[in-house]
Parts: C-alpha cells; sequence; structure tokens
C-alpha cells in the first residue's frame, strides 16, 4: 500500500484535518514522505468524487464542488425528519453525563453511535470538544440549540436530573479508585 492511500484512508476513517507533521508521526516516516503522498494523492483525486482540501498546512477529504447542491439537499432532507429512537438515546446520554466520549456513549448503549454523533452534529444539537482530563480524548456535549429543542434551560431542569448526576458521580469515583 502507498503512502498516498494510507494517507486517504486515514483521512476518511477519521473525518478529521491533519497535519504533516501528525502524518509523519503516524506513518513513522519524514514529512517529505507526507509531502509526495499528499501530491500523489491530490493528483489521484482529480477524477473522483473527493478532494483534497488544505488549509494552513493541514489536510481533509471532502467532496467534489460539483455535489455541493445535491449534499446540501440531502442535508435539508436529512435535518428535517424527526430524531430516531437511537438519536433520543444518545442525546440522553450526553444530557446527563457532562463531557461524554463516544467510547463511554458506545458502551452504555452497547452498539457503534458514530454514525448517531455525526448526525447529532450536523443537526446542531451537540457539539465535540477536548476533555479537560485528558486532552487526546473528544468529549461530547449538548448546545444551547439541544436545550432550546427540548424546552429546558439548564440541565438542573432535566428530569431526575440530581439523581442520576448522584449515579454518574459515584460509578465515576469507582472507576477512578479502581485505575489507581
Amino acid at each position: 500500500m502507498t503512502i498516498a492511500q494510507k494517507i486517504e484512508g486515514l483521512l476518511f476513517a477519521t473525518g478529521e484535518s491533519m497535519t504533516k507533521k501528525k502524518l509523519a508521526s503516524i506513518f513513522e516516516c519524514d514529512e517529505n514522505v507526507i509531502t509526495e503522498g499528499i501530491e500523489e494523492l491530490r493528483t489521484r483525486l482529480t477524477t473522483s468524487g473527493l478532494v483534497l482540501i488544505e488549509t494552513d498546512d493541514t489536510y481533509t477529504l471532502g467532496t467534489h464542488p460539483e455535489l455541493a447542491s445535491l449534499l446540501e439537499q440531502i442535508k435539508k432532507e436529512e435535518l428535517s425528519k424527526e430524531l430516531s429512537k437511537a438519536s433520543v438515546e444518545t442525546l440522553a446520554i450526553i444530557l446527563y453525563r457532562d463531557g461524554v466520549t463516544r467510547t463511554e456513549i458506545d458502551y452504555i448503549r452497547g452498539v457503534n453511535s458514530g454514525f448517531i454523533l455525526r448526525n447529532l452534529i450536523v443537526r446542531g444539537l451537540i457539539e465535540k470538544g477536548i476533555d479537560p482530563k485528558d486532552s487526546r480524548r473528544t468529549v461530547y456535549s449538548p448546545t444551547s440549540e439541544l436545550f432550546s429543542y427540548i424546552g429546558v434551560t439548564d440541565r438542573a431542569s432535566l428530569p431526575e436530573y440530581a439523581t442520576f448526576s448522584a449515579v454518574f458521580a459515584e460509578q465515576d469515583a469507582k472507576m477512578r479508585a479502581g485505575e489507581q
């Protein structure tokens, strides 16, 4: 597999922007090798529905500009649909847990929640942030639009929030005690 193919696969799988330095670190190679791979990938994508987007030395994959109107139409249709049971379940976890990781959500739900999380982000109901306890992890939090959508002003207004908050705090304390 070429470095260009590896870069393409990684950018596709993560869906996030990465610098040459980060790519070189991941693939344990020199940044010049990454530069060559990026150029090869850019050339290969000229006949694809995907494009390589470069912003301030970061790279990500995006869709070809000619698809913009079609994708906008699909996105509008998706956003106008009611939330699925899985989406509501995921929102409840995010609302009652203050800053929850995807791993924690997947564990609680028992299934992969990646697609649901993406849809909730697109709808503007949740947002990604950096975990204050570990800057390498991403946490999901509710947005003000979510609170508006469900008709509450803050977490404390959620049904039985104090009870659930205490249970989660107790579980977190037990987990931390077990890690030490």
